[in-house]
């Protein structure tokens, strides 16, 4: 008789750049015979439900303060999850803050180490998702018109930032990103494309990081330096 998967819980509900960070340790944890269950707010489902269909993703309401934590808590803990990993750094009420090697390093080294995941997984996030060609085609033909384009994406969970675009050549299409799709993975195609990538720390910054997307990078940082993600690419910094 098979052993039977134990079951993990993650306790990110929010945002997408946590979740998008924290992807390839659900996977890391799933290909070694765990199911991930994963409680995240409820407008972010469409983002991930078919694109990572091994995770079981449980939506929770955003109506009250309950669906940062108690209420994946509560939800993990009725599917019987053989282990519950909560992957803030900081929550208020919580004394996450205070775990021995979150102030040494990273907000998204803290996650992997936290879980016992090799830090090199989180660029493998490419292994982490299904692409829907047909998607991204349709929306790569809704938004370039010109071969040399670039992507912008300026817009974080908390701030809106502007960057001197005069940098990008006048004959050049500009496609800044938009809500003009469900999900965030299907501007694939699109970012894969361009000639140039000029992103505000966020999600979008994350995914081409993460991916290995591009050749010509433009980051714009937003906050201090433990809240801002490990890079691997090599990224130009805006003021």
């Amino acid at each position: 008789m098979a052993n039977k998967r134990k079951k993990l819980g993650i306790i990110q509900s929010r945002g997408l750049g946590d979740i998008v960070i924290a992807l390839p340790i659900a996977k890391y944890y799933h290909d070694r015979d765990w199911d991930v269950l994963w409680p995240i707010c409820e407008e972010f489902v469409p983002n991930v439900v078919d694109h990572v269909p091994w995770i079981k993703w449980i939506p929770v309401k955003t109506d009250s303060g309950s669906f940062f934590y108690d209420a994946p808590y509560e939800r993990l803990t009725n599917f019987k999850c053989d282990e519950i990993i909560p992957l803030y750094q900081h929550l208020t009420g919580h004394d996450f803050i205070n775990a021995k090697y979150f102030q040494y390093t990273k907000f998204d080294q803290y996650k992997y180490i936290k879980t016992g995941v090799p830090f090199l997984e989180k660029w493998k996030l490419a292994d982490c998702i299904n692409r829907f060609p047909d998607r991204e085609q349709l929306l790569y033909d809704s938004v370039v018109t010109n071969k040399n384009y670039a992507v912008i994406h300026l817009e974080g969970s908390d701030t809106r930032a502007d960057f001197d675009r005069s940098m990008i050549p006048a004959d050049w299409q500009s496609i800044e990103i938009s809500s003009r799709t469900g999900s965030i993975f299907d501007w694939l195609k699109v970012l894969e494309g361009a000639q140039s990538l000029i992103m505000i720390d966020s999600v979008f910054a994350n995914m081409v990081d993460q991916m290995g997307i591009g050749e010509d990078h433009y980051f714009i940082q937003r906050s201090h330096i433990g809240l801002t993600p490990v890079l691997n690419l090599p990224w130009t910094w805006l003021p």
